[in-house]
């Protein structure tokens, strides 16, 4: 099959894991820079990328990669690219989303009318036509430009791969399931070892690390924009990829995974979304404060996402919280903890210094990752 640049964006911060997860799927990186990775793959590798991918945003198959200062010269150098070989006659197309960051092409509008009239152009040009039917499968246009280059691709997810489809209950502000997962495998949790997450919401953590250890894909539930594309994508390489994932699943495992939080309305959510997701045999949910929060267990794991306090009225109470968090923590003998939040003195509240601290971007709010290393366990047999 032929080879394909492909594009896979990410949270600003994540780019190692989602490289890794690349590799791990066997292709070869090209380019890894803030947000995004470029990777070489076919058609099958479009499939494989979307089904497997934790911490991807969407999957994109690059058409060209472009240098542009003026309109003319995105006009000209778009309607240059091979747009013939992916758009077939009655294929509908737009540009979904153009995004600029220090360029001086600075429109997303102007931008998203260009590209537009230019793929026009060039296929009105191949197919000999002044009309197109536009009936047919649906090819989404992305451009993104950073210091005047252009990334101009086919989005092939549609609806972000964050929406696995299990979350179909939420609380006020949850974290996404993509960056939940990216997280826990910044982490060096494994599933021999106890996890806790005392702020649960809607369950997100505990239910990504489940299907971390069972081994279950993420897109394995819904479906994908590109699967229409049978003039890229042969359907039964769809089949292929979701049958893999399919005998890749190991739920006879032993784990400990469990969500606290201190409504019980949150716990009820959490629970309805692990059994959508098919791994609330692997979690315990309960209704808990953090004040009681404790475990018999050693070695364990606490991953969460606390309440940011971006209300003023929550702000007052963010002291008292932390302070909690930190003292049963503290509590807890040989755990490590990670938090992502962005409060500015969470390690200050907590009474303890992180023994690492790495900045994320939660969306357009700027979050801390802070890790609370405690020490390994000794190895089996000593």
């Amino acid at each position: 099959m032929e080879k394909m640049q492909l594009v896979s964006p990410c949270h600003f911060g994540v780019e190692t894991v989602l490289k890794r997860e690349i590799q791990n799927l066997g292709y070869d990186i090209i380019k890894v820079e803030d947000g995004r990775i470029t990777f070489e793959g076919d058609a099958m590798a479009v499939c494989r990328a979307n089904v497997f991918l934790r911490t991807a945003e969407r999957v994109m198959i690059q058409i060209g990669r472009i240098k542009a200062t003026s309109y003319d010269e995105l006009f000209e150098k778009t309607k240059a690219l091979d747009w013939e070989k992916y758009i077939p006659e009655n294929g509908k197309f737009w540009v979904k989303k153009a995004s600029t960051v220090k360029s001086k092409l600075f429109s997303p509008s102007d931008i998203q009318r260009i590209v537009k009239k230019a793929v026009v152009e060039k296929l009105k040009m191949k197919y000999d036509t002044d009309w197109f039917s536009e009936d047919g499968a649906e090819y989404p246009i992305r451009v993104f430009f950073y210091k005047d280059e252009a990334i101009i691709g086919l989005d092939t997810t549609g609806e972000s791969l964050h929406k696995r489809g299990y979350r179909t209950n939420t609380s006020k502000a949850p974290i996404s399931e993509t960056l939940a997962a990216a997280l826990i495998m910044l982490t060096p949790w494994h599933k021999d070892r106890i996890l806790v997450d005392p702020f649960c919401g809607c369950g997100t953590f505990p239910i990504e690390a489940a299907m971390i250890a069972a081994n279950i894909a993420p897109g394995m539930n819904r479906e994908f924009i590109a699967e229409q594309w049978t003039n890229i994508i042969d359907k039964k390489l769809w089949y292929k990829a979701i049958n893999e994932a399919a005998d890749l699943i190991n739920e006879d495992i032993d784990v400990d995974i469990q969500g606290y939080d201190i409504d019980e309305k949150m716990v009820e959510f959490s629970r309805k979304n692990a059994i959508n997701a098919g791994v609330e045999n692997l979690i315990h949910f309960q209704q808990r404060p953090v004040e009681k929060l404790s475990h018999s267990k050693k070695y364990g794991f606490i991953v969460t996402n606390p309440p940011y306090g971006e209300r003023l009225e929550e702000k007052r109470q963010l002291t008292t919280l932390y302070k909690q968090l930190g003292e049963r923590y503290k509590a807890l003998d040989s755990w490590s903890a990670f938090i992502i939040t962005s409060y500015e003195d969470a390690q200050k509240d907590m009474g303890i210094k992180a023994t690492k601290n790495r900045k994320i971007y939660n969306g357009m709010i700027k979050t801390y990752f802070y890790q609370f290393m405690g020490p390994k366990p000794p190895k089996k047999g000593k």
